[in-house]
């Protein structure tokens, strides 16, 4: 028997070839996983003499569809996926010199044609493990947050064609991986290409959102909705909690509505060589909209400073670098 609890859950997923097609989760990820079946119905039924409540058998289900959400750690390994799916564009990792590491880098681009069987493990009581599988799961946004003495962790969010209950439940194998946290952390700020490492950082977070067009549902596809394609701008943001140390790092630079490029990295254990496991975000221009540091009383004075992310006329708005030891997304 199974663990009857939370304690037997899984994740997996792995990318369609076709659109919505089921295709065996072989990517396992620690994280909580929770998909959502989503439904329209439809009663019918006219007046008819006698009748009260209208007839059970005329109520139908006109369209579905499936959301979801994933929490999880940032891994050394395995990122690869879903960063893509997020930042679109073709990602391939490339070899650095003669070692095992790797770099993928993810700028900012189209994501139409990212799209995963995502399968959540959902232990019932009597410790069976019920397969609920997303198909042609699309990620839509995702927050990466740090703060003291905190790993990096990643709120995922995806939109989905169907739920399905009827898959057979993949066997989770996890690879073994580090996880980035605070002690790896450096925020750096300054010209693009030049940014230097900033003190008095406490907490960053940085949220990438893709607004998406719901695919229909159109008629002929039995209430399935479509791929969709992205009709928004990319909404890039984020806040950083630090000491008021350097009035010209943040609170200057808000309140003369200043840009400025900043690099929020992790860097981890050693690959190989000068090669290091590595987490980084590039923000070639940002613009802060807050704060001006107040006194709130006897204790050292604190900032928040919330930003948003443009587009420099020149490099991507976001760009995610990740060194890992994967040879693949």
């Amino acid at each position: 028997m199974g663990v009857g609890s939370g304690l037997g859950h899984s994740f997996g997923m792995v990318a369609e070839t076709t659109y919505g097609t089921y295709v065996a989760p072989t990517r396992f990820l620690e994280g909580t996983f929770k998909p959502q079946k989503v439904k329209n119905t439809v009663q019918l039924g006219g007046m008819a003499g006698g009748r009260l409540v209208q007839p059970g058998a005329r109520r139908y289900v006109t369209s579905k569809g499936a959301t979801a959400t994933l929490n999880s750690g940032v891994y050394s390994k395995g990122m690869g996926l879903l960063l893509n799916g997020l930042l679109g564009g073709t990602v391939a990792p490339v070899q650095q010199a003669a070692t095992p590491a790797y770099l993928q880098t993810h700028a900012l681009a189209d994501p139409f044609g990212k799209f995963y069987t995502m399968q959540a493990a959902v232990p019932d009581l009597g410790g069976t493990a019920r397969p609920y599988t997303m198909l042609g799961a699309q990620v839509t946004s995702a927050e990466f947050s740090c703060e003291v003495n905190g790993g990096l962790t990643a709120a995922w969010s995806m939109v989905g064609r169907d739920l399905s209950e009827s898959q057979t439940l993949a066997a989770p194998s996890y690879p073994t991986v580090n996880e980035f946290h605070f002690g790896q952390a450096t925020l750096k700020a300054g010209t693009y290409g030049a940014e230097t490492a900033v003190d008095g950082v406490t907490t960053v977070s940085v949220s990438i959102e893709r607004a998406r067009h719901a695919g229909g549902p159109y008629m002929g596809n039995q209430g399935l909705r479509s791929q969709g394609v992205v009709n928004d701008w990319a909404n890039i943001s984020g806040t950083i909690g630090a000491d008021f140390l350097d009035k010209t790092t943040f609170a200057d630079r808000f309140a003369a509505d200043t840009p400025v490029s900043l690099v929020w990295e992790f860097v981890g254990p050693l690959i190989a060589s000068t090669y290091y496991e590595t987490f980084r975000i590039r923000l070639p221009q940002v613009f802060f909209n807050g704060d001006t540091p107040t006194v709130d009383g006897p204790a050292e004075v604190k900032g928040s400073f919330p930003f948003v992310a443009q587009f420099d006329g020149t490099n991507p708005p976001v760009t995610v670098e990740y060194i890992s030891t994967d040879t693949a997304l």
